[in-house]
């Protein structure tokens, strides 16, 4: 029930961060996708997954929410071709922002295959360097790298071209920055679920 419930929660995230990946909003000085306030959670949820059930588990959890991503791909294709309703007047509205979901779903896609596979082998790879000790070691480590190769992969192939190269910059500069504080706080959010889960029986590999 609690893989359940980690699982549903990563692929939950994963695909609310494509869909809002479209907007891009001021944090600070720079401008980043909306999404950059969600995706990073997933790393924390597959880190969180692989210390309590193992590098096998983690990377079926990967690969579902690819299958997923792929379904939300053709499902929002399909609400787009669908001629719409006489009296609807959205049709315009729904192709300028979900219109772009399928190029912001695709960059997301390999820039996720990547990034996601290398931090569950940088998580468990560490892990055996360690003996098991030092989760905030393996936790930030492997996504301080893996977030490094998910933002140059989504922003170049997301959004190179349809910006300046100035904006581009800034993106890239900015959602790594907001990643990196990300995956600090939220260290002690990973000992925290491995506790309580731990502690309500989940099951420790």
């Amino acid at each position: 029930m609690i893989l359940l419930l980690l699982s549903s929660a990563f692929v939950t995230l994963l695909l609310v961060a494509n869909i809002i990946a479209v907007k891009l909003i001021d944090f600070g000085p720079w401008v980043v996708p909306a999404a950059v306030i969600v995706y990073p959670l997933t790393f924390l949820i597959t880190d969180t997954i692989g210390e309590l059930y193992g590098r096998r588990t983690a990377t079926r959890v990967v690969w579902t929410g690819f299958g997923m991503s792929l379904l939300m791909l053709v499902m929002v294709y399909i609400g787009q071709v669908i001629p719409p309703a006489a009296i609807w007047e959205g049709q315009d509205a729904y192709e300028e922002m979900l219109g772009s979901v399928p190029r912001v779903v695709m960059a997301s896609m390999l820039a996720y295959l990547v990034s996601q596979h290398h931090d569950v082998f940088a998580f468990h790879f560490i892990r055996r360097v360690t003996g098991g000790k030092h989760l905030w070691l393996r936790n930030i480590s492997s996504t301080v790298v893996s977030q490094a190769i998910d933002t140059l992969l989504f922003i170049s192939i997301a959004f190179g071209g349809t910006v300046t190269f100035a904006v581009l910059s800034s993106m890239l500069l900015g959602q790594y920055i907001i990643k990196l504080i990300i995956a600090v706080l939220d260290t002690p959010l990973c000992y925290g679920l491995v506790w309580i889960i731990r502690r309500h029986g989940g099951r420790e590999i």
